[in-house]
């Protein structure tokens, strides 16, 4: 029983280290695609205006990435984890940018790699962040519930409908 239960935690492990592996990929990704397309938007348009609307767009399509191969969620995003995911894109900016205004205040006059070293670091503890959230949050898949005997409970176990059930309860099922 120990064994398993020490499987499972390695292949927990595991599959968390490759969907963090894909999160970089995609958000990664996305943000270098992004930073070429508000350079290119902004000959043509205010650089807020280009930057806020490639915000969107680039929010928009890194969530449909992350639901389709980073987290496997099995299909489109909803509305729902489009929301959760805009949520916790802009609390990771808001990370960022009280980073920026901390080290405003406590530097005269920083340079550009300090301005670097402050802004790469409180983004890449805003995306370890963001990464847990959409993970356990915004894409969690239901796990079955265990029973005693360590085998996954039926739905019927746990006080829930069964897919049979379900059919019975709602006819379009």
């Amino acid at each position: 029983m120990q064994a398993i239960q020490q499987q499972q935690q390695q292949s927990a492990a595991s599959g968390a280290l490759a969907a963090f592996a894909r999160f970089v990929l995609c958000g990664g990704g996305v943000g270098i695609a992004s930073s070429f397309a508000v350079a290119a938007s902004a000959s043509w348009m205010p650089w807020a205006l280009a930057n806020a609307l490639i915000t969107v767009v680039s929010t928009l399509l890194a969530t449909e990435l992350h639901a389709r191969f980073t987290f496997g969620a099995g299909g489109r995003a909803t509305w729902r984890q489009h929301g959760q995911s805009a949520g916790s894109a802009a609390a990771a900016y808001g990370v960022t940018c009280v980073a920026m205004f901390a080290l405003q205040r406590l530097v005269d006059a920083p340079g550009a790699v300090l301005e670097q070293a402050v802004y790469l670091s409180a983004s890449a503890l805003a995306g370890v962040a963001r990464f847990a959230v959409l993970r356990l949050v915004v894409f969690a898949r239901s796990r079955p519930t265990v029973a005693a005997a360590g085998r996954p409970a039926r739905a019927a176990d746990a006080g829930g409908l069964t897919p049979a059930d379900a059919t019975g309860f709602c006819r379009a099922a």
